[in-house]
This record gives C-alpha cells, structure tokens and sequence, in this order.
C-alpha cells in the first residue's frame, strides 16, 4: 500500500513538472540533442539557409536565388542540396529542417501546394533525406518562424500564441502547450483567406474579399500605385520619388515615406493596421491566444502599422470591456525566423542521426577488434 501511495505521490509530483514544462513537443526540445542543425528557408524569391545552435544562434548563412517556378522541383531540391553540403563543408550538421511557403501535409514530409514554386504532392522531405544522409524535416513556413518566436523571441513564456506574417500575403500559425497545430491536414493557419468583406477585391485564391486582399503588403502597394495612376494630390510625392514609374513603388519605399512623414503613405498603413486589427479579433473570438505576434515584412512598419492595428483589436473585440486582452507584439528575429525555427524544429529528429551513428561506430570499432585478433 505504501508503495502505491508513493507511486501516486511521485506520478502527481510528475504531472505537476510535466505542465510547468508543458507538453510532448515542449519537453522534447528541452531533451533535444544541442547539436548544430540547417534550417532551410524557402520562399518565393530566395532560398536561406544557416547552421543554427541550440540557443537559436546563426553560425553561418548563405542564400541564394530561388529557381524559377516553371522549373522542375527537381532544381530546387538541387538547389537545397547545394546549400547544406556547403554549410556541411565547415559545420558538423545532425538534421535539416525546412520551413517551405506552401501547404505540407500532416505528416511533415510532403508540400502538397506551393504557390511561389513548381511543388504539387511533392514528397520533399524522403527525396533530400536520401540524398543528404541525414534527418530532414518539412514543416510550413509560418509554422517555423512561430516557432522560433516562442522559443527565442517575441512569444517567449506564452501558452497560447497566434503568429500573423505580413507579406505579400498573409500566413499564420497557431502554438498551444508548445506545440505547433497543425490542423487535420497539415494546412491549419491560412488566415489571410478568411472573407472579411463579402463581394470585395478579388483575391488569387479564386474567392473575393479574403483578409490579405486588405491588410497585406500586395494590398499596401496596390492602394498607393492606384491613387499614383489616379494621379492625386496625394500621391505627387511617391510619384516624383519613383520619377514617375508607378510600378516601382513598394512596400518598403512606403514605409520610408511614412517614417519621413508622408501623409498618404501614414494614412495607407493606418488603413492596413486597421484592417489587421479587425482579423486579429476575429481569431481573438475563435481560438482567445494570449499573445499575438506580429512578423513579415511588413512589419518593419513597426508602430505605424501595429499602433492602428491595436486599437482596431480593442474597438472590434466581442466582449470587450468584459474579457482580458491578447498581447499584440512585433516578431524579434526578423527575416531569419522561419530559418531558425526549422532548424531548431529539427533538433527534435537529430536524435535519430547520432543514434544511427554510434551504432556505425560501434559495429566498425567492434569490426576492428575482432579483426585484430
């Protein structure tokens, strides 16, 4: 009897470290191998890729052009392959991890869709594990960078963590417990294809009015080259910045002009962050994370952008007044987060790696004393 009692007292004292730890996933990177790993970051115009630590700390980056998307998946995978053999060269490297712009499946090792590149049911994960010899895991980009937010930056210490990307589109990700949700499929996280305005702009996913058709980088650009070509007052800034060439201007160029003052390029990104605000509530309503974290490029806007977007949040909130507030911060890691959050994901797998390579060296040192006698 006393011995069952102590087997429930230590098993309760268990469950109690356990949840201050949190779950399988948390406490698995707590117990990962600190050993170097790639993290790969692929996007639409470049393919990233750094030897990582264990403290989330880039030894080495080197990036390169991605190949374009007519192109057979066959390049990209070359492409990859290059990289992490040149990174291989000068670190001794346990696991890969990539953190692709597309849908993966739920298993992490296929990229079912990728809209930037050439990838349909492509099974990424088993093709550059054969030909790199080592562990390799496939995850989706925002689900990476979400990671490596929670782990290393802005949603340290948070158990219930919604991350927003802000680029051409939007992406997103959601981490309860310390573990990334991935959703049935694979593909949970797609918030910039929620309809926000019924019948509105048309967006390349086929649907009309979807979230990213207002508060993306796409919809900051297009709204500052349509009054450009409208030729208004407005605009005569910008205009003569781009000595008349609408199409360039961009995201960034609108942010510098907002920094400088510029009152369209202000108001363009008080009309992005208030749009932004209005989605983070309704994913407030749906899912009520502690913290939101906010990352992409267009987050280099800063309070211009997350300003407008906090107090849109706190005018839609249902319940409001009635209910405590999510957290909205700005990512910390930059552009390097999605690469860093698959290479700290794939510490997870690098176990496998050592494990199968202290069995080929037992094998061979036991080879080699037999041999001797």
């Amino acid at each position: 009897m006393s011995m069952y009692r102590d087997r429930v007292h230590r098993g309760s004292a268990s469950a109690t470290v356990l949840r201050t730890v949190g779950a399988r996933e948390r406490r698995s990177h707590l117990t990962a191998p600190r050993v170097p790993t790639v993290g790969i970051d692929i996007g639409g115009t470049k393919v990233m890729a750094g030897v990582v630590d264990a403290d989330g700390t880039i030894l080495e980056k080197v990036r390169t052009e991605t190949p374009d998307k007519s192109k057979s998946p066959q390049v990209v995978e070359d492409t990859i392959t290059e990289l992490v053999l040149d990174l291989s060269d000068r670190h001794d490297v346990h696991a890969v991890g990539i953190g692709a712009a597309g849908w993966v499946d739920a298993d992490r090792s296929r990229v079912l869709f990728a809209p930037h590149l050439n990838w349909r049911n492509e099974p990424l994960r088993d093709r550059l594990a054969g030909r790199l010899a080592v562990p390799v895991m496939v995850d989706n980009d925002a689900n990476t960078a979400a990671w490596a937010e929670w782990r290393f930056g802005a949603g340290r210490g948070e158990d219930h963590l919604v991350m927003i990307t802000l680029g051409t589109g939007i992406g997103g990700a959601i981490l309860e417990d310390g573990q990334v949700k991935r959703g049935k499929y694979g593909v949970a996280g797609e918030f910039g294809h929620m309809q926000v305005v019924p019948g509105g702009h048309r967006c390349p996913c086929g649907n009309r009015g979807c979230w990213e058709q207002y508060s993306s980088g796409n919809a900051l650009v297009r709204e500052a080259r349509e009054l450009a070509a409208a030729d208004s007052p407005v605009a005569y800034n910008i205009i003569e910045r781009v000595g008349g060439r609408i199409g360039d201007i961009t995201g960034p160029l609108i942010t510098e002009l907002a920094r400088e003052g510029d009152a369209m390029c202000v108001e363009l990104l008080q009309d992005i962050g208030q749009w932004l605000g209005v989605g983070i509530a309704n994913l407030a309503a749906a899912l009520d994370p502690s913290c939101f974290v906010i990352g992409g490029g267009v987050s280099a806007a800063d309070d211009l952008l997350i300003g407008p977007a906090r107090d849109a949040f706190r005018r839609t909130l249902t319940g409001r007044g009635y209910r405590p507030e999510a957290t909205i911060a700005k990512a910390q890691l930059g552009p390097e987060a999605g690469m860093v959050g698959a290479a700290d994901l794939a510490r997870l797998i690098a176990r496998r790696f050592r494990r199968a390579n202290r069995r080929r060296v037992e094998r061979y040192e036991r080879y080699e004393r037999s041999g001797r006698r």
